[in-house]
C-alpha cells in the first residue's frame, strides 16, 4: 500500500507542476503583464496546434526522420568507439580529450558549416544530430565498460574464457544502464539538433516551419511548435525506457537499484 501511494505521489507532484507553470503562464497572458503579442494565452496556443495539425505533421515527420536517422549513426558509431577504447588504452588517452573538446563547441557555430559543405538537404542535419547524440553515449558505453566486477571477469579469466566471452557475458551487462541513460539524453538532444540545423537552411521540417512562423510574427503558432517538439521529445524518451525495460527485464526484480543510472 505505501509503495502505491508513493507511486502516485510521484506522479501527481510533476504533474501539479506542470499545471501550476500553465496557470501562472494563463495569468500572465489574460491580466497583459506580458502583452498577448508576445505571449499567447495556452488557448490561443492550442487553437493554433489545433488549426495547423496537419501541417505540423507534415514537418514533424521529416524533423523525427532526420533525429532516428542521426541517433541510430551516432549509437552505433559511440558504441564501437567505446569498444575500442575500452580495449586499447592508449586510444582512450588520445581521443576521449577530443571528443571531450567537440563539446565545447556551440552546435549553431557547427550548423552554419555542415550546410555549406553539404548543401540544404537532409544530410547536414543528420550529421549535426550525430555530433550532438555521439558524446553522452560513448563515454557513458565507456564508464559502464569500466564499472564491470573485476572479481567477475578474474572468475571468467580462470575458467579459460576469451577477451569476448567476458566482454558479452560481464562487460555489457554492466554497461548497459550506463549506455540507456546517455541514450536518453541522446534522444532528447536528437529532435533539437535537428531543429537547429533546420534553423539555418532547409526546405521542411519543424525548424524550418518555426522560422517562417517568426517572420510573420504568428507567436501562437511558435508556441505551438516548441509544444510539438516538446511532445517528440518526451516520446523518444519513452521510446529509449521501454526499450531499457525490454533489455534489462530483470530490473523489475530489483526497484532498489534500477534508478543508480538513469
Amino acid at each position: 500500500m505505501k509503495e502505491k501511494s508513493a507511486s502516485i505521489r510521484d506522479k501527481l507532484l510533476p504533474a501539479a507542476t506542470f499545471a501550476g507553470i500553465i496557470a501562472l503562464w494563463w495569468i500572465l497572458s489574460a491580466t497583459e503583464i506580458v502583452p498577448g503579442y508576445m505571449l499567447p494565452s495556452p488557448p490561443a496556443v492550442a487553437e493554433a496546434f489545433i488549426r495547423d495539425f496537419p501541417n505540423l505533421m507534415e514537418h514533424a515527420a521529416v524533423t523525427l526522420k532526420e533525429a532516428i536517422y542521426g541517433l541510430l549513426i551516432g549509437t552505433a558509431l559511440a558504441f564501437g568507439l567505446a569498444c575500442a577504447m575500452d580495449r586499447f588504452l592508449n586510444l582512450e588517452k588520445a581521443v576521449l580529450p577530443v571528443l571531450v573538446t567537440t563539446q565545447t563547441i556551440p552546435t549553431i557555430a557547427i550548423a552554419p558549416l555542415l550546410v555549406l559543405w553539404m548543401g540544404f538537404g537532409m544530410a547536414p542535419k543528420i550529421v549535426l544530430v550525430v555530433i550532438t547524440t555521439f558524446f553522452p553515449i560513448a563515454v557513458g558505453l565507456l564508464d559502464g565498460f569500466k564499472s564491470a566486477d573485476p572479481d567477475a571477469i578474474a572468475l571468467l579469466r580462470s575458467m579459460k574464457a576469451t577477451r569476448g566471452q567476458i566482454f558479452r557475458h560481464v562487460k555489457i551487462p554492466a554497461a548497459l544502464p550506463y549506455f540507456f541513460s546517455g541514450l536518453r539524453i541522446s534522444a532528447s538532444y536528437a529532435v533539437v539538433g535537428a531543429v537547429i540545423s533546420e534553423w539555418l537552411g532547409g526546405f521542411e521540417g519543424l525548424g524550418v516551419y518555426m522560422t517562417r512562423v517568426r517572420k510573420a510574427y504568428a507567436f501562437d503558432k511558435m508556441f505551438a511548435v516548441i509544444l510539438l517538439i516538446v511532445i517528440v521529445s518526451l516520446l523518444l524518451m519513452k521510446a529509449v525506457n521501454l526499450l531499457k525495460t525490454v533489455s534489462m527485464p530483470w530490473l523489475k526484480y530489483a526497484p532498489e537499484t534500477a534508478g543508480q543510472h538513469g
